[in-house]
């Protein structure tokens, strides 16, 4: 018979729920648009209605590896998200502000 989550997790240790959580923030921490979109609950078809565009393009634009930044920004956005562009140098970050004003 299949247990609950929940009941299996209290029966870990603290150490050992710690590292599940670690792990867990790490992998919301990088993932790609489909799994994204998946994650948030949202079929291509609705994305793609709420884009006012056909759901293969939804498909298409998750494969590409390249892409505007105004059309990323319109794909987060219609998922319920903010896109921020941000530099990593050794020592510090940098949110690029260019774009802030793409969606006006």
């Amino acid at each position: 018979m299949a247990k609950k989550f929940s009941t299996l997790r209290s029966a870990m240790s603290p150490e050992s729920q710690a590292r599940a959580q670690a792990a867990t923030a790490e992998m919301l921490r990088d993932m790609p648009l489909q799994e994204l979109r998946q994650a948030r609950g949202l079929s291509q078809k609705v994305l793609a209605e709420i884009l006012h565009v056909q759901q293969p393009s939804i498909a298409k634009m998750e494969k590409r590896t390249d892409m505007y930044i105004s059309t990323l920004r319109s794909h987060i956005e219609a998922m319920g998200g903010q896109l921020d562009v941000v530099a990593r140098f050794p020592d510090g970050s940098v949110r690029i502000s260019n774009f802030s004003d793409l969606s006006a």
